[in-house]
């Protein structure tokens, strides 16, 4: 995907495949201050164990990734005439990131390429953002304001966060996913939540519970 900016406003989702979670998301136009904020919020969310990154190919998620996981890398004087090279930012050895890069043509799909950018530690077959692609479907499914072509959409933006923090809380806390079945004490197969898959909850919550809970930070990983 080429490197483009747009002012309209986009939703920046960060999302945990293996347990459907989703840790947080930013709204915003295409720029690299938003890729940035969107990688800052994930990084505060994580314990010190960088998690393996994957994304579309749009190339404001590498700026982000180095500015945040970036080392600085010194090069030593040589000796010779001339200046000397300038500090380079460089990716940390422990990050693995990869995007799949779609190629389209009139709206159809003609190309998918899998390309690792840091590390080489990956298989082909985990580079996917398929997961999270049928949670943007769930999105516009569940959600008018995010809905295409409707009418239904957001005027102001502050009350579009507003309500897609208390959708995404929901979500994480208290709704089922057909993905994550487990069986209960008595043999029952149930559908779990994202949170208590990820560890973070023992129960499904009520709406209830959700609303009268005293929020604090923790960790998932």
């Amino acid at each position: 995907m080429k490197d483009y900016e747009d002012d309209g406003m986009w939703m920046w989702v960060a999302f945990v495949p293996s347990c459907r979670l989703i840790i947080d998301f930013v709204i915003g136009p295409r720029k690299q201050y938003v890729a940035d904020k969107l990688v800052e919020l994930v990084n505060k969310c994580l314990s010190e164990k960088i998690p393996v990154f994957i994304t579309d190919g749009l190339a404001f998620y590498k700026g982000a990734l180095l500015n945040v996981y970036g080392v600085v890398e010194e090069f030593p004087r040589t000796g010779k005439r001339g200046r000397p090279k300038k500090p380079k930012l460089v990716p940390s050895n422990d990050l693995i990131y990869a995007q799949v890069i779609k190629t389209r043509k009139g709206g159809i799909i003609e190309k998918v390429e899998k390309k690792v950018i840091f590390g080489e530690d990956i298989e082909q077959s985990e580079i996917s953002t398929t997961l999270l692609e049928r949670q943007n479907l769930t999105f516009r499914q569940d959600n008018n304001r995010v809905s295409r072509k409707t009418i239904g959409f957001s005027k102001v933006k502050e009350w579009l966060e507003h309500q897609m923090r208390l959708y995404c809380t929901h979500f994480n806390f208290c709704r089922g996913h057909g993905g994550l079945r487990y069986k209960d004490e008595r043999g029952v197969e149930c559908k779990n939540t994202p949170a208590r898959e990820a560890g973070i909850t023992e129960s499904k919550w009520t709406l209830r519970e959700l609303l009268k809970f005293r929020c604090f930070k923790t960790s998932i990983v």
